[in-house]
C-alpha cells in the first residue's frame, strides 16, 4: 500500500502552517513537509515542495489542503497534476476538490478537463486585457504607465539600432531621450525572446494592432 505524503505552505511569516498540518495528520499522512514561502517564489526555489515531490514513489498519494499549494498559477498546477499522474502518484486535496485515487480511470479525464479550463482562463485574460485597451483607446482614457512613443518613432529607433548605431547616437539622430531609446530597444529584445503563444506576447501584438487601428477586438 502506498504512502501518503503531505505538504503544507503559508505565504507570510505571520501565518502558521499548524492548521494545515493538523488536517494532514488527521487525513493519515505518513510524512509532512512544510514551509513559509511567498506565492511569488518560483517552484524550483520552494525547497520543501521539491523535497516532498522527490520522495514520492509510484502508488503514493500527494496530499495538500488545496490545489494552489502545489503551484503559483493554474497552468503550473495542471502541469504538476500531469507529472504526478504520469508517475503513477495520486493527488488528494483536503477541501474535497480532487482525489485522483477515488476517481480511478476517470482521473486522466478530469485532469484533461482542468487543462481545458486553464486554456479558457488564459484566453479570457488576453481578451479582457485587450478589450480594456481598446475601450480606453476609443474613449481617450489613460492606458497607464509612462506616455508611450509614437510607433513611427519606435520603428525608426529599431531600424537605426539594426544598422549598428549606438544608443547615444540614436538619441542624437532622433531627438528622443536616451531612457526612451533604451526602453524601446529592451522591449524589442524581450519580445524577440518571448515564444509565440505567451500571454504577454499575444497582448502586446494585439494591442499594437489595435493602436494602429488595424483591427477591432476579436471580430
Amino acid at each position: 500500500m502506498g504512502r501518503m505524503i503531505g505538504y503544507a505552505r503559508v505565504s507570510t511569516a505571520s501565518q502558521t502552517t499548524a492548521p494545515q498540518i493538523e488536517e494532514l495528520k488527521q487525513a493519515g499522512c505518513d510524512r509532512i513537509f512544510q514551509e513559509k514561502v511567498s506565492s511569488r517564489v518560483p517552484e524550483e526555489k520552494r525547497i520543501q515542495l521539491q523535497a516532498a515531490l522527490a520522495v514520492l514513489e509510484k502508488g503514493d498519494c500527494f496530499c495538500i489542503s488545496k490545489l494552489d499549494r502545489c503551484g503559483r498559477t493554474m497552468v503550473e498546477v495542471i502541469n504538476r497534476l500531469h507529472d504526478l499522474q504520469s508517475r503513477g502518484i495520486y493527488v488528494r486535496t483536503l477541501d474535497g476538490l480532487l482525489d485522483t485515487k477515488a476517481l480511478g480511470k476517470m482521473a486522466p479525464l478530469v485532469i484533461g478537463l482542468l487543462t481545458g479550463l486553464a486554456e479558457v482562463e488564459r484566453s479570457m485574460i488576453v481578451e479582457r486585457t485587450l478589450e480594456s485597451v481598446e475601450h480606453r483607446r476609443r474613449t481617450g482614457g489613460d492606458l497607464g504607465g509612462r506616455p508611450g512613443l509614437e510607433q513611427v518613432k519606435k520603428d525608426n529607433i529599431l531600424k537605426l539600432r539594426e544598422e549598428g548605431h549606438s544608443l547615444r547616437k540614436i538619441r542624437t539622430l532622433t531627438g528622443v531621450s536616451l531612457s526612451a531609446v533604451q526602453r524601446t530597444c529592451k522591449e524589442s529584445e524581450r519580445l524577440d525572446a518571448m515564444p509565440e503563444g505567451d500571454v504577454g506576447y499575444e497582448i502586446h501584438n494585439r494591442a499594437l494592432e489595435l493602436n494602429k487601428g488595424a483591427l477591432k477586438p476579436y471580430e
